[in-house]
């Protein structure tokens, strides 16, 4: 068992170096998801075969050393070695084996259901939410307001409530689905969205946006115009970039493209059921639904709501729409 369980645990020491290299493509979810199997199997094995073989021989230990005092007693021998007592205590010890394995099993199986079904940490890598989350900002995201998803699979367990127009969601990138991305719900399935000339309109309906002081990126430390936008109940800030065009240039090929008109004013989308239309606050810095298409349902992985930590910036730290 030590030999096998080295190979083991070297096998997921590999994984996580290949994958911090660049040499494989990794999936957290079932990292934790196996590390959890493998250590579950291993804490089974040491509370129904390895303890109580531990503790068998133990007691025969013990036995022999009972019988070896009452021998010495007739004699009239009356000082016992102390250190027998150590050598049972050596044979119940946990072998470094189990340790590693059996001994860490509590902590990821809590790990992975908190993870799974309750709230997921995730870290803010880029500005394309700005000014509603800062590069660094260490946000969770609610995992059953949507309903609940079997880990891996990912396939839904409970109902949950529906998305909202607004919601800001992280869900797995369409074209590379090992890639978690976070961006606002813009379009519903169903919604007929347009983006034109930096103003959205839904259903022919257009969003109610009013100017706001300029916004000051620390990141790029230059001034972009803000606005309040409302979507739906959510009312939300959102910055543009005037030197950029309206023009949506260099999208890709996606499902259900068809349904997207572009124009040098921008682009129009009819979204398909089962789908969702996201956009970056960041209006003129986010590769988003307008470039690679649209979120399927299953593609989402659950509501940011909190702001739990920013190294920088310790205001940071709080709810937010």
């Amino acid at each position: 068992m030590p030999i096998l369980t080295a190979i083991v645990l070297a096998a997921f020491v590999g994984y996580g170096a290949a994958w911090y290299t660049g040499a494989i493509e990794g999936n957290f979810a079932l990292l934790l998801f196996m590390a959890t199997l493998v250590t579950g199997l291993y804490w089974l094995a040491e509370r129904f075969v390895f303890l109580p073989r531990r503790r068998a021989a133990a007691q025969a230990l013990q036995a022999q050393l009972d019988q070896r005092r009452a021998e010495l007693a007739a004699q009239g021998i009356t000082q016992v070695d102390e250190a027998s007592a150590a050598a049972r205590e050596r044979v119940l010890a946990q072998p470094w084996w189990l340790d590693w394995t059996a001994g860490l099993f509590p902590v990821i199986l809590v790990v992975f259901l908190l993870r799974s079904f309750v709230f997921e940490p995730f870290k803010i890598p880029s500005g394309s939410m700005i000014p509603t989350l800062l590069i660094g900002d260490l946000i969770l995201v609610n995992k059953f307001t949507y309903g609940l998803k079997l880990p891996v699979l990912n396939q839904r367990l409970t109902a949950g409530n529906p998305v909202q127009r607004g919601d800001v969601v992280v869900f797995r990138y369409p074209p590379r689905p090992s890639v978690d991305y976070i961006k606002r719900v813009v379009g519903l399935p169903g919604d007929e969205v347009s983006y034109l000339n930096k103003q959205i309109s839904i259903n022919g309906q257009p969003m109610a946006q009013t100017a706001a002081s300029d916004f000051f990126d620390e990141s790029s430390m230059e001034y972009f115009k803000q606005f309040d936008e409302q979507l739906g109940e959510k009312r939300h800030r959102v910055i543009v970039d005037g030197r950029r065009p309206a023009f949506v240039a260099g999208a890709d090929e996606f499902r259900y493209k068809d349904g997207c008109r572009y124009t040098v004013e921008g682009v129009s989308c009819k979204v398909p059921e089962g789908h969702y239309f996201v956009m970056g606050d960041n209006r003129d810095n986010s590769l988003d639904s307008r470039y690679w298409g649209f979120v399927p349902d299953a593609n989402v992985v659950g509501k940011a709501f909190f702001v739990w930590m920013n190294f920088s910036d310790l205001k940071r730290i709080g709810s937010f729409n």
